[in-house]
């Protein structure tokens, strides 16, 4: 069955994971314009998109919205629920959808969905359920090599 959401953690998936601070104390992430690119692949082939993140930041909403995002969901603890609005309001069936994170709250929805992933530097648990390991590590490019692994399928 083709994908019709790719659904995708932030922190750890499309950062590095890391936490960087300035003497300011803004927070700063770093994301890779590849991740971007591949989100408008998606686009053009009418895949929709969707962030879930337990995390709750100004830059993600940006990072999001720059890359044009269907739908960005922030402060998520349970993300099963999401999804299951998600196909509820789209009309997408779980083996339809593509989800690709990183650590121990990724693991129910990468259980859940058709076509799950991870980052190369994920943990172990989530290695050890998903579909597909990217060879790219988190921040470096594993959201587009995901998503070419669909687009190219």
């Amino acid at each position: 069955m083709p994908i019709k959401l790719f659904i995708m953690d932030v922190d750890g998936v499309l950062t590095d994971g890391g936490m960087y601070y300035s003497e300011n104390g803004d927070e700063l992430k770093k994301f890779n314009t590849r991740d971007g690119k591949g989100i408008e692949l998606l686009r053009n082939v009418g895949i929709k998109t969707a962030i879930i993140t337990s995390e709750n930041t100004s830059i993600v909403k940006r990072r999001g919205e720059k890359i044009k995002i269907d739908y960005i969901y922030q402060g998520i603890i349970n993300k099963i629920e999401i999804i299951e609005e998600l196909s509820t309001r789209l009309q997408i069936k779980f083996n339809e959808m593509a989800y690709i994170g990183d650590d121990i709250n990724d693991v129910e929805v990468l259980n859940k969905v058709g076509f799950s992933a991870c980052p190369n530097d994920a943990m172990e648990l989530n290695k050890k359920c998903v579909k597909f390991i990217c060879s790219l590590r988190g921040g470096e490019g594993c959201v587009r090599e995901f998503i070419d692994k669909i687009i190219l399928k």
